[in-house]
This record gives C-alpha cells, sequence and structure tokens, in this order.
C-alpha cells in the first residue's frame, strides 16, 4: 500500500508540474488575409489569455475557399468576406456562433451587422471585422501628366481603353478577384451589379476584354508596396489597402527627405462595391473555446480600434469610433457619408451554373481571349 501511495503521490506531483505547461500551450489558429492586422494586437491576446497565437495569411478569397471546402484546415478562425461565406455556410463549413461566449458582440455596429446578416442571416456563423469598399487607388501625379483635366471620379478612367492606355506605360494592377470587378463592369454598364444573368456576365467580359492589354498584373496584395513605391499608377483595389500604400509612402519620404508619392483613394461617381470581412469558425475548427475567445478579444472597441488605425479600414465595431484617429473617421473614402453610401451595392454568391460562367469570363479575361 506504501509503495502504492508513493506512486500515485508521485504521479500526482508530475500532473501538477505539467499542468501550467499545458495551460501555456493553449494555442488558436488564425488564417487572416495579409497585412490586416497589428501585429502588437496578436502579443497582447496571448498575454492576456494565455493563448497563444499561430498565425498565417492569405490574399484571395479563393484561396480560402479552396482550403475550406477541402475540410481539414487546420484553421480555427477564418476571415472570408461576403458573397464567399454566404456560399461556404450554404456548403456546412462553419460552426455556429456561441454567442453567450462573445459579450463583446454589444459593440458592433448594428449598421453593418444588418448588411452581413444579407449574406448570414441571423449572423449566426459571422462577426465583421472590417467592411470598405472596391475602388480606384492613384499616383496623382503621374496618372494626371498622362490625362491632363480628365475627371478621375470616375469608372471611365478603368474600363475606357483610351483613357487606361495612357496609364499603361507607368504600370496598372487589378484585383484578381472576379467578384468584385465583373460586379463592377455591370455597375459601368446600367446592369444590376447582383445580376446572375449569364448574358450579363458575358456583357461584362465584353466591356473588359479591350483593357486587358494594358494591365500589368493581377495582384490582391503587392498592389500595396507597387503605389507606395511608385512602381504602378493605378490599382483597382480596396480602400484599406490604398490608404496603407499612402502611409507607407509617407513614412519613406520621411526616412529619405524626399516629397512623397501622391496617392489618393477614389470611390468613383457611378458608384463601388460594398465589401466585409468576417470572423467566422471552421466547423473542422481543432479549438473552438480559443476561436471565440480571439474573436471576442478582436471585438473590444480599444482593440478594434488599433486594429483600424494600423490598417486604415472601417471596423465592424461602433464601440470602436471613439478610438479610431479622427484622420480615418473624417475621411469620407474610408467611412463614407449617407449620399455615397446609397451608392455602394452588395453582391450575394452565384448560383453554381452561373459561378461557372463567371470563372470562365474571368479566365478568358486574364488570358487575353
Amino acid at each position: 500500500m506504501s509503495r502504492l501511495l508513493t506512486t500515485l503521490a508521485a504521479g500526482l506531483l508530475a500532473a501538477l508540474a505539467v499542468a501550467p505547461a499545458s495551460a501555456q500551450e493553449k494555442v488558436v489558429n488564425v488564417y487572416n488575409w495579409s497585412d490586416y492586422i497589428d501585429e502588437s494586437v496578436l502579443e497582447e491576446f496571448t498575454k492576456e489569455t494565455g493563448i497563444k497565437v499561430r498565425y498565417d495569411v492569405f490574399d484571395s478569397n479563393e484561396v480560402l475557399e479552396t482550403k475550406l471546402l477541402g475540410g481539414k484546415t487546420g484553421y480555427d478562425v477564418v476571415v472570408p468576406t461576403g458573397s464567399f461565406l454566404q456560399r461556404q455556410i450554404q456548403a456546412g463549413v462553419f460552426m455556429k456562433l456561441d454567442k453567450s461566449k462573445l459579450p463583446n458582440l454589444q459593440y458592433q455596429w448594428p449598421v453593418i451587422s444588418e448588411r452581413l446578416a444579407v449574406y448570414d442571416p441571423g449572423n449566426d456563423y459571422a462577426v465583421n471585422y472590417m467592411w470598405g469598399t472596391t475602388g480606384i487607388g492613384i499616383n496623382v501625379d503621374k496618372v494626371k501628366e498622362r490625362l491632363g483635366d480628365t475627371p478621375l471620379n470616375t469608372w471611365d478612367v478603368v474600363f475606357k481603353p483610351e483613357l487606361l492606355g495612357k496609364l499603361k506605360d507607368c504600370g496598372v494592377y487589378m484585383l484578381d478577384g472576379p467578384e468584385e470587378i465583373i460586379p463592377t463592369a455591370l455597375r459601368y454598364l446600367g446592369k444590376d451589379p447582383n445580376s446572375k444573368d449569364p448574358k450579363d456576365i458575358e456583357a461584362a467580359g465584353k466591356l473588359l476584354a479591350p483593357i486587358r492589354k494594358f494591365v500589368k498584373k493581377f495582384d490582391s496584395s503587392g498592389y500595396i508596396n507597387a503605389l507606395a513605391g511608385g512602381d504602378i499608377c493605378l490599382a483597382v483595389g480596396w480602400s484599406g489597402d490604398v490608404f496603407q500604400a499612402k502611409a507607407r509612402a509617407e513614412e519613406a519620404a520621411e526616412k529619405t527627405g524626399k516629397p512623397p508619392i501622391n496617392i489618393e483613394y477614389i470611390i468613383p461617381k457611378e458608384g463601388a462595391l460594398m465589401w466585409f470581412d468576417n470572423f467566422a469558425i471552421p466547423k473542422d475548427a481543432s479549438h473552438p473555446e480559443e476561436a471565440l475567445a480571439f474573436i471576442n478579444y478582436m471585438m473590444k472597441p480599444e482593440v478594434a480600434a488599433k486594429n483600424s488605425n494600423y490598417i486604415a479600414y472601417a471596423s465592424g465595431s461602433e464601440g470602436a469610433q471613439k478610438f479610431i484617429d479622427k484622420a480615418i473617421m473624417d475621411n469620407p473614402a474610408i467611412y463614407p457619408d449617407a449620399e455615397t453610401r446609397a451608392k455602394l451595392f452588395t453582391v450575394t454568391t452565384y448560383p453554381q451554373k452561373v459561378q461557372r460562367v463567371v470563372t470562365k469570363t474571368w479566365t478568358d479575361f486574364k488570358r487575353g481571349k
């Protein structure tokens, strides 16, 4: 008996010795867009919760969706965009959120949550992280040098070959995102940007075809540094990315003492796509409790504001607004006024048959067919 008690006691002491170490080994595996968080927030989250963050990045919804639909993603938190989120919810790849473990939901902006409900009825599967628009980023000096007094607050600059062609020599990048560019082309044509009619999709393809030879690269992340470094003069891209490019250009100018590259973001007068990037938990998540803790932490007003201040995107948190830099809150290209918001549009997921038409149209466009 004494030997048994000794053995049990030794085992208990060993377990106690291991327990604190295992507690420190709690992890959450996060898969987010590139250049899309203040990394100090991750360190602060670990310090406060004891949960280590393993953080990977992607630069297109298609890459994320391939992993999600393939199963066994290895991730606990992912960040899909609205229209993709809708399709993925329908495919059953996400875990329903336990809102009792997300007390910071109280700080979310109802205006954004209501719009997100178009993709996620009841907001059952996702929480908005950031939102914004898809518009035009320009190197003002280079573009004006080539286009003169041509108005720049219009999609004409992109979709009219006679205008875009004048910018070929200074470099044009375009998002590698058919779900963003094709609806934008439809709006420019005066059609419903949310159209599911294959003939409309094909009409968008015909509009795009003549400008293919002027697009240097299809890119969903590298255009930030390309704009900031003066390597290109126009990018069709996301609002916050263009503002990041502007900030990087200003930082570089401070170091060199040279004037900064003059970068501007434009929401064209015809309107622009409004998108929503959202936290969701894959159904196969290995650490769902840690995932909920991570999402809840990201919704803290001060934390949400810190991320917005770092990446210059509009936050899904209304509570964060009092902590967000005034320059961001007062910038109508980031937080558009009511008149501009009325011109913003959203799109829903394509039915499978139409998706094939979208994919073919985009592939043909990129290949110059």
